[in-house]
Order: structure tokens, then sequence, then C-alpha cells
């Protein structure tokens, strides 16, 4: 039986994303880290993928055939990923109907690492307060600073987060953007590690572009920040969408590494929260209430 670093059965159950397809060359060791373990994965050349704990013999960039290896771990492919998980996971991964959509552009726009546990991230990413100023001119300018109120509601029955009647005044919400606009957001939680973004779409009123984070934990305090889109954009080349999502992250990303501490207290009183925190708050309960302990403070109990 092999002994895993992690020991928190809840995070080692869920499906982690290792890599975009697209980026893995067919046929060939590739290697990560997730939850302190060293692992291989490798995609064939008709999509099918394998992961497993990194053995002697097979290295990064070796040829190999994944139909002949053994002692594999639980794989999946979706969303234009490759997941794995070191426990028992569940049959599905959250569902996201948008993604087969095909007049949607479906793009990688980044992996990034990131100095911060994966709880930081996903509150970060939930946080509308910042924009005007980490996001200056793109997602948000003063004197439009106010997060006006927003409903957010923890469903059991989906097992998520759902924040609705979000909106916020964007100088640039969108590569497709012709000018500022109140831009209408919903955002899901359904996995303690990945979020799911749908704004109001500049090139069709009646969609939401989709944005998700699906964040690979290292460790406790470390990330691979995976940024998946979901877009109607007709006009611009993958490399330019993809850049704008990249100058976002880039902007966050000092501001994460900066968070003390690095793993997300769960105790209501380790942080004050404001009115415009509310999705964070339920964030922080649903953990609780999961009985997740990797990459967070637990409350006293």
């Amino acid at each position: 039986m092999t002994q895993t670093r992690c020991k928190d059965p809840v995070t080692l159950n869920l499906w982690h994303p290792l890599a975009a397809i697209v980026e893995i060359p067919a046929g060939r060791v590739a290697e990560t880290v997730l939850l302190e373990e060293r692992l291989c994965y490798a995609v064939d050349e008709q999509g099918n993928a394998a992961a497993w704990r990194a053995r002697p013999g097979l290295r990064h960039g070796d040829s190999v055939d994944i139909a002949s290896l053994e002692d594999t771990l639980p794989v999946k492919t979706a969303y234009g990923y490759v997941w794995t998980s070191l426990g028992t996971p569940p049959a599905e991964l959250f569902p996201i109907p948008e993604f087969a959509e095909p007049d949607r552009r479906r793009l990688n726009a980044a992996s990034i690492g990131v100095n911060v546990s994966a709880p930081r991230a996903i509150e970060n990413f939930l946080d509308m307060g910042h924009f005007p100023y980490v996001h200056t001119d793109i997602l948000g300018a003063e004197p439009h600073t106010e997060v006006k109120e927003y409903d957010v509601e923890i469903s059991v029955e989906r097992d998520e987060i759902l924040a609705t009647r979000c909106r916020f005044f964007q100088p640039m919400a969108s590569t497709v953007s012709t000018g500022g606009a109140d831009v209408d957001y919903v955002y899901r939680v359904p996995h303690p590690f990945c979020s799911v973004l749908y704004k109001s779409s500049p090139a069709d009123e009646s969609r939401r572009d989709v944005i998700a984070v699906f964040l690979q934990p290292l460790d406790q305090e470390h990330v691979r920040a995976h940024m998946m889109l979901c877009v109607l954009d007709e006009e611009n080349e993958d490399k330019v969408i993809k850049r704008f999502q990249q100058t976002i992250f880039g902007q966050d990303k000092p501001i994460l590494e900066n968070q003390f501490p690095k793993r997300l207290p769960l105790d209501p009183r380790a942080e004050t929260p404001i009115r415009a925190d509310k999705s964070a708050i339920a964030y922080r309960r649903w953990l609780s209430q999961k009985g997740v302990t990797y990459g967070v403070i637990p409350a006293a109990t």
C-alpha cells in the first residue's frame, strides 16, 4: 500500500487537473507534482490518457505505450485537461455544459505556478472588490469601486457554491469589448479547488462567456493554476484571447503570493470580512462543512 503525504481524505478523493491535453506530446512521458507526490502522465494519439506515480525506467520525455502500463491512477479527460486522483474519486466531474457548444473557443489560457494555497487562490478568484485596484482600466476603474449587493447560496443538492446577481462596471471586460459596461457575473465553486465564472458576453447579450480556474495543489502552499476559456469570440486569434487572460492573471499573481498566511484560515474570527466578501465567507464555511484540511488552517474546535 502506497503511503500518501496528504492525510486529508477529502482532498485525496478529489479529481485534480494535471495539464492541458493539447500541450502534452502524444506518446511521451510528462512529469508533475500533485499533493507532494511526483506523478507521470501521458496521452496517446487518440487522446486516451494515463497517470501513475513516478517510477524508475520511465522519465520525462520517454516514449510510452499507455495501454501497456500497470498500477495506474484513476484518470479522466475533461474540459481540455487530464485529471487524476490519489484516492477514490467520484464517477463524474462537475458539469460545464457550455464546453460542448460548437461555436465556442475552448482554450487553455495558461498554466501558471503560484506560491499560494489552492483555497487562497479560489478566494481571490471570487473577489470582485479588487478589480479597480489590481486590474485598473481593464476589469475595474475608480470611482466605480462599489461591490453591489449580490446573492450567495451553498447548494447541498449540487454540492457547490453559487453567487448570482453580481454586477460590476468594467472598462474592458474581454477582447471583443468596445467600451466600458456593467458586466453580469455568476460564480460557481463546484470543487474545493476549482471555480467557474460566467460573465455576460459582448459578442452575444443572450449568452455568457465561461472562464474557469482549475487548481493543481503541488503542496499545501504552492499550486499550478490552469486557466480554461470557453468564450464567444470570432474576431481574435487564440494568442490574443490568451494574452488578455494572462495579463489579468499576471496582475493577480503578486497579490496572491503576498497573502499571509498562505493557507486559508477557516475560523470566521481569523480575518475580518466586509459585506462584499459574502462569497468568501460561504466558501470558507463550505470547506469546513466538507472537512477539507489541505491548504487551510482549520477552525479551532
